[in-house]
């Protein structure tokens, strides 16, 4: 009688599973859909923000910094709406079931066990210490001034603009939400990832990971830490089959911007 319910609940996602085919694409077609994501986030840094900038008052680089997020985030939601298309095209529906297993959106299970989800989670504790230090340790090139974010949050003016700015703040986790849930990590990792082991082979994970450093166009200076990401992100993603990887992973850093943003918020 105790298992009856569980086997109830566990048969729509194991039907759903076996119905759902993960088609391998080209070369051609997984670099059409990175220059999808790529090329409205390289337009929306470098030519739509300069001259959103001018419209927005502010000191210093506030006026840059404002014109950045309103333009990064609606190129991340870009992505989103990019993703659901893709998978609609490719599924004919956006069901849940069906998401959940084309974008790779379940547990993660151990390849070595075979166990899902439980203790197999307890992966992303070095995982997210390791992103952690890489960020930290690894030289970075120089942002420029007037898009660096230490900059902002370090100068008079950014406190100023910050202070009390709740609907600037709001805005700010919209773009962290898109960016590390719903946005890249659901596009490189959930999508692509799963679909370019017919075109790269067993290194798959390393074609993901040169691609989402590319793909940092609008932040070209974030390129050689992003690079490593693949070892912490895309390869743990392939190894576990779950997309939650590095949707978890990525997002330990936006937690910290967010709570560090909202302390001069308040």
């Amino acid at each position: 009688m105790n298992v009856t319910l569980p086997l109830t609940q566990a048969a729509p996602r194991a039907e759903a599973a076996r119905s759902v085919e993960i088609p391998q694409y080209s070369r051609r077609a997984i670099l059409a859909i990175w220059a999808a994501a790529a090329l409205p986030m390289a337009a929306a840094a470098w030519l739509v923000t300069p001259l959103l900038a001018d419209t927005f008052g502010g000191d210093g680089i506030v006026p840059m910094a404002k014109a950045l997020y309103v333009t990064l985030t609606v190129g991340l939601v870009w992505q989103f709406v990019l993703v659901a298309g893709l998978v609609r095209r490719e599924q004919g529906t956006l069901r849940w079931p069906i998401v959940r297993e084309a974008l790779w959106l379940r547990s993660p299970q151990s390849p070595r066990s075979g166990r899902v989800g439980g203790r197999v989670w307890l992966i992303l504790i070095p995982l997210i210490v390791l992103f952690g230090a890489t960020h930290e340790l690894v030289p970075s090139i120089a942002a420029p001034e007037n898009r660096d974010f230490a900059t902002l949050v370090e100068s008079d003016a950014g406190k100023a603009f910050l202070s009390g700015a709740w609907g600037w703040y709001a805005l700010l986790l919209v773009n962290f939400v898109f960016n590390t849930a719903l946005g890249e990590e659901l596009l490189f990792r959930g999508f692509l990832l799963p679909r370019m082991n017919g075109a790269f082979g067993r290194g798959d994970w390393v074609a993901n990971g040169l691609l989402f450093t590319g793909y940092h166009l609008h932040v070209p200076w974030g390129m050689p830490a992003t690079l490593l990401d693949m070892f912490f992100i895309g390869y743990a993603t392939k190894r576990y089959r779950s997309a939650w990887i590095g949707i978890a992973v990525h997002s330990a850093q936006s937690v910290v911007l967010a709570i560090l943003i909202l302390t001069l918020v308040i």
